[in-house]
């Protein structure tokens, strides 16, 4: 069971009535810290203020776009962010989670389902940081510390959003193991993979590519394997 009582969780949106009706709901299903911010300067000043475990941010806000500000974040923060919108366009959701969101929930919902995508979310989470009790993962110059969160090429630490890093960490528990884009977005996003939603996990992989490969051009850790997925090579294969 999942302790909801310390987490945090803060609400950015301009419509009060949104705001108050989803921290009603939160309250109603356990999580006792919940903080407000009504637009984009704010919500940075606030994250930065109170650490927040997860984030739920509307894509329209009064001073800056919701994705411009998930790119902000992005910058100083790895807890999840669920966009709100009123645009249900693919193309936006696509855009929403390569730039770092880890959900994206169309208007009209229900505030119950926005409360309970963020407890499965923070589940998986704490089961991740969990199973961490072991050393870090070595795959040539790249070092993974799942207990710390953490990944490091040559010794210096990079920064990885909360996807990109729960999608490497996925990988490095199946070595040499070949992946399709469904059985990673199924394992990481923890729901299937939908129409419109094809390239997120090959964004993903890019972006991991960009960070962690010398070449990313030329992968020799995160391999793919046409017509099958992806795979990540061991370290004495990876040389």
């Amino acid at each position: 069971m999942v302790n909801l009582k310390p987490l945090k969780i803060m609400i950015v949106d301009d419509e009060p009535d949104i705001v108050n009706l989803l921290e009603t709901v939160l309250l109603k299903e356990g999580f006792l810290h919940i903080y407000h911010a009504y637009s984009g300067i704010s919500a940075i000043e606030r994250c930065r203020e109170v650490k927040p475990d997860a984030i739920i941010l509307d894509v329209m806000l009064p001073d800056m776009d919701g994705f411009t500000l998930c790119k902000q974040i992005r910058q100083f923060s790895l807890c999840p962010i669920f966009f709100l919108s009123a645009r249900d366009d693919d193309t936006d959701k696509i855009v929403g989670l390569a730039l770092g969101g880890d959900d994206y929930i169309t208007k009209p919902f229900s505030p119950k389902e926005v409360a309970y995508r963020i407890k499965a979310h923070l589940r998986r989470s704490l089961v991740y940081s969990r199973q961490s009790e072991r050393e870090p993962c070595v795959f040539g110059n790249v070092q993974i510390d799942e207990q710390r969160g953490e990944v490091r090429k040559d010794g210096a630490l990079v920064p990885l959003t909360a996807k990109e890093f729960q999608l490497l960490v996925y990988l490095a528990k199946h070595p040499s193991r070949i992946f399709n884009k469904s059985e990673l977005y199924e394992a990481v996003w923890g729901e299937s993979l939908l129409s419109g939603y094809d390239n997120t996990v090959m964004v993903h992989i890019h972006h991991l590519r960009e960070k962690l490969e010398h070449d990313p051009a030329n992968p020799r850790l995160i391999l793919t394997v046409r017509g099958l997925g992806y795979k990540l090579l061991p370290q004495d294969e990876s040389r």
